[in-house]
């Protein structure tokens, strides 16, 4: 008899909890479908006084600048909208894309965040560190790791930088033995680890061998399925992009990253149990950990774990990435311009005057190089493209303005070929950034770094890697392109190359 009022009962409750639950699943896409639409409608109001391209009625943008080759089809749509023009991906996220320095101005010299439906694909790679931080929050983590890029701890690193630089170029040595053609995007990213592991937690990581490989090839996998997550719409529900292999993929590199991290964190702690913190501090060369785990706020606090972990992660993307990507490109356009190349190596002979380690006052003198440098960031920006939600209205000097709320794209590789700033615009010429040449130039008109209240706080800890990589490895090698295996732009978060940068390396020392 029980069983009879089982079977009667069960099938009835099983029927009628399937209608609920498909009840409330219709009931919740359809009121997510509803503030999608909205949201729509709004960003459609927001963007109506500025006229852009045609606007595809599923794909957005996504699918034009995919087969248009992304950045090109950034520089047509420059030529033809001036100042900006709308940007789609999809139907439901639409930015304001701005290359004219006015405009760039009007935005980035204030602190809006940073917008959240770009920057929150981030979280689960770097956490809440200093990039996606907003409000009270960031500015607290801003000032606790401003110490941290100070010239006095800047001034400890040149030997660091250098020391990886030369075990970077005694791998050229052997390879030009064999071919004299190198790829040299790879073993910059393997130097640039290396780098980073000293200068972040104080020890070397083999990071130019086979044991930094897995650490890398993350890295670089993730910077290649953020930005197609970006690009491609329908990723950008976290439902649907987990239940992908995409999805799952960049899950099992973030968690590679982050056993990387962890483990050398933990390893620090450990070291740390039994000795005071405050010897620790006095150190001759603190590195980023050190002062990461000493640093407190108002309330005498420091970081949590969490995030400690997040800023750690936050700089080990934005120092690697940035760094093997500014570097590469520098030496494929000195490659190009032997001429610039000869006077950047002339100039470096000259400073040394015989001797083979840089000191921290070198730098300074490195006046033509750092030119070269500026023009090689006009060109081939690290960052080509950065995006913020604003927190109040804003009008241009058009008349033109966007609510609250609304999102903004700056196109960094568009603004530094605009060519109402910059004369001739593709053609490499350093002595646009002489002082007599730069003084009336638009001060957003050239922003590697991004800028405003929110630029990158490491800015002074890249121009110096960069400073010492490149002076020695002009030192060591001539550097002349493949005619065979140009470099293709390509956008990941930074600017790579989608074949990787081809030199051929002539051995001077």
């Amino acid at each position: 008899m029980v069983f009879s009022w089982l079977s009667s009962w069960l099938p009835v409750s099983l029927h009628r909890l399937w209608l609920w639950s498909t009840a409330l699943v219709l009931a919740l896409g359809l009121l997510q479908l509803t503030r999608l639409l909205a949201r729509r409608q709004k960003l459609l109001r927001a963007l109506d006084s500025f006229p852009g391209p045609p606007i595809h009625w599923f794909f957005g943008h996504a699918k034009e600048i995919e087969e248009g080759g992304g950045l090109d089809k950034m520089i047509s749509w420059a030529n033809t909208y001036p100042s900006a023009h709308p940007l789609w991906f999809g139907r439901f996220v639409g930015f304001l894309n701005i290359y004219d320095p006015d405009y760039a101005k009007a935005v980035y010299s204030r602190g809006d965040p940073k917008a959240w439906d770009i920057y929150s694909f981030f979280l689960p790679w770097i956490g809440k560190g200093l990039l996606v931080l907003d409000g009270p929050k960031w500015f607290q983590h801003r000032k606790l790791l401003t110490p941290a890029f100070h010239n006095e701890v800047l001034k400890s690193y040149v030997s660091l930088f250098a020391e990886s630089t030369h075990a970077m170029l005694e791998k050229w040595k052997e390879k030009v033995c064999v071919n004299t053609c190198v790829e040299i995007f790879n073993d910059m990213g393997f130097m640039a680890l290396d780098s980073l592991m000293k200068c972040i937690f104080g020890k070397t990581h083999k990071g130019q061998t086979q044991s930094g490989t897995d650490y890398y090839l993350a890295s670089t996998n993730l910077a290649l399925m953020m930005q197609e997550r970006i690009q491609t719409f329908y990723y950008h529900n976290d439902f649907l992009y987990w239940l992908t292999p995409h999805g799952r993929n960049f899950l099992r590199a973030c968690k590679i990253a982050h056993d990387h991290t962890d483990k050398v964190i933990r390893e620090r702690k450990a070291a740390l149990k039994g000795e005071e913190l405050e010897k620790i501090q006095k150190k001759r060369h603190l590195d980023f950990l050190d002062i990461l785990l000493g640093v407190k706020d108002e309330n005498k606090t420091n970081l949590s774990d969490m995030d400690l972990r997040a800023e750690v992660d936050t700089f080990m993307f934005e120092g690697h990435d940035t760094t093997t990507t500014s570097i590469s490109w520098f030496l494929y356009c000195m490659a190009l311009y032997p001429e610039h190349q000869r006077l950047c190596r002339k100039e470096i002979q000259e400073i040394l005057q015989g001797r083979d380690t840089f000191q921290w006052e070198d730098l300074a003198k490195m006046t033509y190089l750092t030119y070269c440098i500026k023009e090689s960031f006009r060109l081939y920006p690290t960052v080509p493209q950065v995006y913020r939600q604003l927190s109040k209205p804003v009008t241009f000097t058009d008349g033109r303005s966007l609510p609250e709320g609304s999102l903004v794209s700056l196109h960094i590789y568009a603004l530094h070929r605009n060519p109402t700033v910059w004369t001739d615009p593709e053609v490499f010429d350093p002595q646009r950034f002489t002082p007599e040449n730069s003084s009336g130039r638009h001060p957003f008109a050239f922003m590697p770094f991004s800028a405003g209240p929110r630029n990158f706080i490491g800015q002074q800890f890249a121009m110096t890697e960069m400073k010492v990589v490149t002076a020695l490895c002009l030192l060591h090698f001539e550097f002349s392109p493949s005619p065979t295996q140009p470099p293709i732009k390509q956008l990941q978060l930074v600017l790579r190359s989608k074949n990787g940068i081809h030199l051929h390396l002539k051995r001077l020392t």
